[in-house]
């Protein structure tokens, strides 16, 4: 294992390797790191896989973003770090936005892309009563930003009453950018997807219910879904172990 930097599209990036073999590049999700998944590149690569695990820009160790993205300036940088990394024909995973993010990219490079994993993928952003309830409260609670304690306030009520929203946590640039990302729906998407994929799942995920798992499986051809029985959002660090052997099994 190995911490290594390089500057992809003028953004510092931080990435780690580990073992030697046939590449395979995982992406991350929203407000995670490559440090999140190091138990589960440490298994796939003891299997004869060289698992690269970068920081996503504005995430981790690599460097802040000065202005807001969207999903497609992530497709961008992947490609370019695919180029720069020079990984050939490579296995391809994604949890949660990072999935979204491997989805797209599996279109755009299915020549390349050897297998795709994806893992709880936020793919599927529809929106609900649920949903446009939430927008509205947040525009309320926006309306008391001149108070003393409105901090305290906007989250009390993400957390009490919007709840499994990772906005909480964001501030500056990554607010507006994660806004952008959870604006564009991929159903459509899906079904141009050609290349050998796996969707794994928990049955117990909260923030990308099982349902959309389901859908995914069900739009991208000849796919196959995955279960892990118990697992939540964060199997990556609950279960690692079971992700890394439910991968194994399938690649």
């Amino acid at each position: 294992m190995s911490e290594e930097k390089i500057i992809v599209n003028g953004i510092n990036t931080a990435y780690k390797v580990f073992g030697d073999g046939i590449p395979f590049l995982m992406l991350h999700g929203w407000g995670s790191n490559y440090e999140r998944w190091e138990v589960v590149a440490e298994a796939l690569s003891k299997k004869g896989y060289k698992v690269y695990v970068p920081d996503l820009p504005g995430f981790g160790k690599s460097e802040t973003l000065t202005t807001p993205w969207n999903l497609n300036k992530y497709v961008n940088w992947t490609e370019q770090l695919v180029k720069d990394l020079d990984l050939g024909d490579f296995y391809l995973s994604g949890h949660s936005f990072g999935g979204a993010l491997a989805s797209k990219i599996a279109v755009k490079h299915a020549q390349d892309v050897k297998k795709l994993f994806l893992i709880s993928a936020a793919c599927i952003r529809k929106k609900t009563n649920r949903k446009s309830l939430s927008a509205k409260i947040a525009k309320v609670v926006k309306i008391f930003s001149f108070v003393p304690f409105y901090k305290f306030f906007r989250k009390a009520v993400y957390k009490f009453i919007i709840r499994k929203s990772d906005y909480l946590y964001v501030e500056g640039i990554m607010k507006e950018t994660y806004l952008n990302v959870i604006s564009e729906d991929l159903s459509f998407h899906l079904s141009f997807i050609k290349v050998p994929t796996v969707v794994i799942w928990g049955d117990k995920d909260e923030f990308t219910p099982l349902e959309d798992g389901q859908l995914i499986n069900k739009q991208i051809r000849n796919s196959k879904l995955v279960i892990i029985p118990g697992a939540a959002h964060d199997l990556n660090r609950k279960q690692p172990e079971i992700l890394a052997e439910k991968i194994l099994e399938n690649i």
